[in-house]
Order: C-alpha cells, then structure tokens, then sequence
C-alpha cells in the first residue's frame, strides 16, 4: 500500500484552516446576537449588529452547504 503524504497533508491543512474559520465565523455571529441585545437595551436599535451576525451565519452555512456537496458529488 502506497500513501500520498504530500496530499494526506494538504488534506489535513484545508480541513484544520476550514475549521478555524467556521468557528471564528459562528463565533463572531453569536458575538454580534449578543451585542445586538445589549445595544437594543441601551436605546440603540442594533442593527448593524444584526446584519453582521446575519452574514456570518449565512456564511457557515455556505461553508457547511458546499463541505456536503463535494462529500454527495
């Protein structure tokens, strides 16, 4: 049996960078949830935050989305 370290290591590098951007990614969506509500209670209306949290959302979900079709395809 022959193993491809050179790809077995690529694979490993997108798959480790991919994590840390979809965590960063949901992080920072439930970081703009949470300061949403706190401008929300100051006065504020929050929506930039919103629209932030929105995006960052829509994101993880394009990541997760595209991960499952190159796993179906």
């Amino acid at each position: 049996m022959h193993i491809d370290w050179g790809s077995l290591g690529l694979v490993f590098v997108v798959a480790l960078a991919s994590v840390v951007v979809l965590t960063s990614l949901f992080s920072f969506g439930v970081v703009g949830l949470s300061q949403r509500d706190s401008a929300r209670e100051a006065g504020g209306s929050g929506s930039g935050q919103l629209a932030g949290a929105v995006i960052c959302f829509a994101l993880c979900a394009a990541i997760v989305g595209y991960g499952i079709y190159l796993i179906v395809a």
